[in-house]
């Protein structure tokens, strides 16, 4: 990961702690929901507020330096790759979430069949099924 501190002065962002620390804890746990980052948050520089996390992700999700995900029937969850327009498989069984490239290559990797008027920049695809984990346990 790129220098937290620059990555927000790049983005005109004030630098804090707790956004430095945010960034630290979205890149470290990939996928991970709200209420995990800010135990992470939490472990690294001790009391931080709830709110003070959600606010922190919204604003790094705004402006592009993590990415949110709300797969249908979880909680959003986040992370460090944002810009590439990449895909999601989810394991229905344990929740686990892998990152799958485009299949054309470039964003959108995926065409609508009628755009309505708009400019479509980015196309969103989850994949579910079951993980190789959960398969041998069954």
């Amino acid at each position: 990961m790129t220098n937290p501190a620059d990555l927000l002065r790049e983005h005109g962002l004030p630098i804090t702690a707790q956004r430095i620390a945010v960034l630290r804890a979205v890149s470290g746990r990939p996928h991970a929901t709200a209420d995990d980052i800010a135990g992470d948050v939490r472990d690294g520089i001790g009391a931080i507020s709830r709110q003070s996390v959600y606010d922190s992700l919204a604003i790094l999700a705004e402006k592009g330096l993590i990415r949110r995900i709300q797969p249908a029937g979880s909680p959003a969850r986040y992370e460090s790759r944002a810009g590439d327009n990449h895909h999601h498989l989810i394991c229905r069984t344990c929740g686990k979430t892998t990152d799958v490239d485009c299949a054309t290559g470039h964003a959108p990797c995926l065409n609508a069949s009628d755009s309505h008027g708009f400019l479509i920049d980015e196309a969103e695809v989850i994949f579910w099924g079951t993980c190789p984990d959960c398969l041998g346990k069954r």
